[in-house]
């Protein structure tokens, strides 16, 4: 039988994050993928870059969900920009209508785009009804920061007591991912599985944050859980993964450059 993996998250417009970014890292890790539409995301090239956010109606979400889950027989999902607590509400509802073996939520808490107001309820939101199903979750160093309730995350202890404070909201796999802003060298990122604490550090390539990066490691971790592996082991091949995107990073005419979605090198 064909390995799938689901995804609901935002479109991102430029190609190099979002669900577009989710469904080729699904493709290059072989597997087939299908996804739910949350919001569009297009950035405003007469406005520096910024967020344009739209979100998608609530009934259309839930006609989307309905289709991908009654064509397919799926147990893992990864959740993205979700962006409104009513999308939130809408995503629950629909998750919890049947049993998951993993739901992998990159937990986007503030929702660029919008109002620090609305961002704010969505995060409680998100944390109140999405949070409860994640079995796995892979949250930012600011996101690690805000769910662990930690004033900073400076050194690889302090992304072990994040990885720690968070399992204790319920997932039971933590991916805190150190990227380019955690100070030093290397690119640390910390599994806890509720027992023990896998460090995966490698160099850095570069300082500078690259689009999708946080996208694509989440939906190769989704797409390895799909195929049957262990969350750890999952880990690894996304690190990997992004390590080559961000190698091998597509320059644009936006301030940033995005990652290069290709499958790890054996």
């Amino acid at each position: 039988m064909t390995n799938r993996a689901y995804v609901i998250a935002g479109s991102e417009a430029t190609g190099g994050a979002g669900i577009q970014a989710d469904l080729k890292a699904f493709q290059e890790l072989g597997v087939y993928g299908m996804g739910t539409i949350t919001c569009i995301v297009s950035f405003d090239p007469k406005h520096d870059w910024g967020h344009r956010f739209v979100p998608v109606a609530p009934e259309v979400i839930a006609d989307q969900i309905e289709a991908a889950t009654s064509c397919h027989d799926l147990d893992v999902v990864k959740l993205g920009m979700l962006g409104t607590p009513d999308t939130i509400d809408v995503v629950a509802e629909g998750l919890r209508r049947q049993p998951w073996r993993h739901v992998v939520l990159d937990p986007v808490l503030i929702c660029k785009g919008q109002e620090p107001g609305a961002a704010l309820d969505t995060d409680k939101a998100l944390t109140a009804r999405i949070l409860p199903l994640a079995t796995v979750i892979t949250p930012n160093l600011f996101e690690a920061r805000t769910l662990a309730g930690m004033e900073a995350i400076e050194t690889v202890d302090d992304l072990v007591e994040a990885a720690r404070r968070i399992h204790e909201l319920g997932p039971r796999h933590v991916i805190v991912k150190g990227g380019a802003e955690l100070p030093g060298p290397d690119a640390v990122d910390v599994y806890f599985d509720g027992e023990e604490t896998t460090v995966l550090s490698a160099p850095k390539i570069g300082d500078a944050r690259v689009s999708g990066a946080g996208c694509t490691f989440a939906a190769a971790i989704t797409a390895e859980l799909a195929k049957g592996g262990g969350v750890g082991r999952a880990a690894e091949v996304a690190k990997a993964m992004v390590r080559e995107g961000i190698s091998g990073r597509v320059t644009t005419h936006a301030p940033f450059a995005s990652v290069a979605t290709v499958a790890p090198r054996a």
